[in-house]
């Protein structure tokens, strides 16, 4: 007996994307389905990396089709990060599929160290991965990947990101000595970074991590007004004066018109690493509870520890120095978390017009 299309779509509708929440059936479009007699091949692409995760969601698919009826099924699995939508009038970076904001409203909070261990996850998943320092004032991201260089130029118009563990970067720290203050006005700020993020030479990015100064000041603002950004993440700690500053942040997104992925809550407990008495040394449940004010998910809570303090000091990052360390498994959690919310956002549509241009006649 020839199997169906509607019997394809049946098994595809009952089968949730644990990762997404989505349905099969609204990940697979019609010319992924083939259909030859009573055989079926079904071709799945997840717009997420997540290796792991999709071996065992290929595993769930064939176990339906066979719980089904239809044995003779072949079940293809692949992913695919695609460009997704950004602020209106704003032009998408050359190289670049997702920019992604990682900001505080204020600093201390471990935005820059999340920034950090984030990319890694990302890529320890198999995406390819930037990261740009936007902090002009305070740089920190050459120290916590442990590179120090100018980057390369063929032209003397463009830059070669600098690689740090494999990722593309590049910081104002990298073009003037550690030591030198950046004693910039606002607009020199907005423009030198500006040339960081268009002036580099980024290669084939899935996600291009952006490091965002702490505040929501001019600076903070011109930024999120000006970056062709996907979505933003806000890092807090559970201490109420820290939430007071990352609903503000929260909130300055959301006036530029750029979605809120989620929150990440830094230092939210600390364990005695010789008692292993645990105490919420910042309050508790903050993250959470912002997370529930504004409707937005928060992505992990993270520890108060040492150990990540000092890994990001000495250039190896948790992720990369310690992989299978409770920490590192959180970024790692929290990365796969923030792929999904980024594949569940609109589509960029910018190629599909062309370009309109008004004459006087």
């Amino acid at each position: 007996m020839s199997v169906t299309l509607a019997e394809v779509r049946a098994v595809l509708e009952s089968l949730i994307d644990p990762v997404t929440g989505l349905t099969l059936s609204s990940i697979v479009k019609d010319g992924q389905i083939g259909l030859a007699g009573s055989g079926v091949r079904v071709q799945i692409v997840l717009g997420y990396p997540a290796p792991a995760q999709a071996e065992a969601l290929k595993n769930r698919v064939k176990e339906a089709f066979m719980a089904a009826g239809l044995a003779n099924a072949e079940v293809e699995l692949s992913t695919k990060v695609i460009a997704h939508a950004v602020q209106p009038g704003l032009q998408l970076i050359p190289g670049v599929r997702n920019v992604i904001a990682v900001a505080s409203g204020k600093g201390g909070v471990g935005k820059s160290t999340t920034a950090v261990n984030l990319a890694l996850a990302l890529q320890a998943s198999g995406a390819r991965v930037g990261l740009l320092d936007a902090d002009i004032y305070g740089p920190s991201l050459p120290m916590m990947l442990g590179v120090m260089q100018r980057p390369d130029s063929s032209d003397g118009k463009t830059m070669s990101p600098v690689l740090g563990h494999g990722i593309q970067t590049n910081s104002i720290g990298f073009l003037i000595k550690e030591d030198s203050p950046a004693i910039w006005r606002g607009p020199m700020v907005t423009q030198a970074l500006e040339q960081l993020l268009r002036q580099t030479n980024w290669d084939d990015l899935d996600y291009l991590i952006v490091d965002m100064p702490p505040g929501t000041g001019d600076v903070a603002l011109t930024l999120a007004q000006k970056v062709p950004v996907v979505g933003a993440v806000i890092v807090t700690t559970p201490q109420d004066i820290a939430l007071l500053d990352a609903r503000k942040g929260l909130k300055m997104f959301e006036k530029v018109g750029v979605p809120i992925l989620g929150i990440v809550e830094n230092m939210a407990i600390h364990v005695c690493s010789n008692c292993g008495h645990a105490e919420h040394i910042f309050g508790q449940g903050g993250g959470q509870k912002m997370s529930e004010d504004y409707n937005v998910e928060c992505l992990g809570s993270l520890p108060l520890a040492m150990s990540i303090r000092e890994q990001a000091d000495s250039g190896r990052p948790t992720v990369l120095a310690a992989p299978d360390s409770e920490a590192a498994r959180i970024y790692g959690q929290i990365a796969l978390k923030l792929a999904a919310r980024v594949a569940r956002l609109p589509k960029d549509l910018s190629d599909k017009f062309g370009v309109i241009s008004v004459k006087r006649t």
